[in-house]
């Protein structure tokens, strides 16, 4: 058991820090995810015995900073943070390589942190071989935003209407577009509403009152830029020449393909059944022929057997 007083080994690393050049990482991953940080030493081949790995909060600010210990070739918990208690392992194929990444499991908000690797090697004094810093960003997509329109009568030209566009199931809090489409003229939204959920995700929620016009093109778009996500939902309104109007929503598409799926599988269905009456007529009709068959064998014996 190491003595305690490797909590002031930790403090003795802020000194010996500018030893070492620090290389940064930055990585994304998504919530509930798995997550690798990153601490690769490209030097000679290691001796697990006289090596110390440290992970840790970079922040000196943080009451408790330990997030993996390696001493000796042995995890050392007894310093550990509790909230990364069972959810950090290294790569135990790969040290004696100088990869001493760490695993952090099921990640959520609370790890959005910066973390230090630092490596110790023990020969005739112990000295700073490596330290990585890598900053952990987290993200979730949102869903495929749902856009509806206004229902117009064809003389509602210069009225004011309103849209309403809603995603969800994301994360950070998004970025929130609405486009004119026949100038990509950015729109002031009317309403916009980013509701927390329990899991740490975000569902949002906005509204644009704009003046009718004969030809409406409107764009609701949800960026997560974290994700350099972009989705978008689209609405286009256009006045025919006897007065009546055309509607489309591209975020209806899917029920297009579903349309198209059913009359194929409608088609699959008619000709399943086209099979098995053939099959069934057939059928019937060998029947018959081998009933005939038998009815001429037996009068062919009977003539055969009669006197002459």
């Amino acid at each position: 058991m190491e003595p305690r007083g490797y909590g002031f080994l930790l403090l003795l690393l802020h000194i010996l820090r500018p030893v070492i050049a620090l290389e940064e990482t930055i990585i994304v991953s998504k919530l509930g995810d798995n997550a690798t940080l990153s601490c690769i030493y490209r030097g000679r081949e290691l001796h697990l015995k006289n090596l110390r790995v440290y992970w840790q909060i970079a922040d000196d600010q943080e009451e408790c900073s330990v997030v993996h210990a390696l001493i000796s070739g042995q995890d050392n918990e007894s310093e550990q943070c509790i909230h990364f208690k069972n959810r950090t392992q290294l790569f135990w194929d790969g040290l004696e390589n100088g990869d001493f990444s760490l695993l952090l499991l099921n990640v959520s908000q609370s790890d959005e942190r910066t973390y230090k690797c630092v490596v110790l090697q023990k020969t005739e004094y112990t000295r700073v071989i490596h330290q990585a810093k890598v900053v952990l960003t987290l993200a979730a997509s949102y869903s495929q935003p749902i856009l509806s329109g206004p229902i117009r009568n064809s003389d509602s030209t210069g009225e004011e209407v309103t849209f309403s566009c809603k995603s969800g199931n994301g994360y950070p809090e998004p970025n929130v577009y609405w486009i004119n489409k026949t100038d990509n003229s950015h729109l002031l939204p009317s309403e916009l509403k980013i509701i927390p959920h329990a899991d740490g995700t975000y569902s949002v929620f906005s509204t644009l009152k704009v003046k009718a016009t004969s030809n409406m093109q409107i764009e609701c778009s949800i960026e997560n830029k974290i994700l350099r996500e972009n989705l978008s939902a689209n609405y286009t309104q256009q006045m025919q020449s006897n007065g009546s109007s055309t509607e489309s929503h591209k975020n209806l598409e899917k029920n297009g393909r579903g349309a198209q799926a059913a009359c194929v599988i409608s088609i699959i269905i008619g000709i399943g059944l086209l099979v098995g009456l053939t099959c069934w007529l057939w059928r019937r009709r060998s029947f018959k022929l081998l009933s005939y068959t038998d009815v001429q064998t037996n009068e062919d014996k009977g003539g055969l057997n009669s006197p002459v």
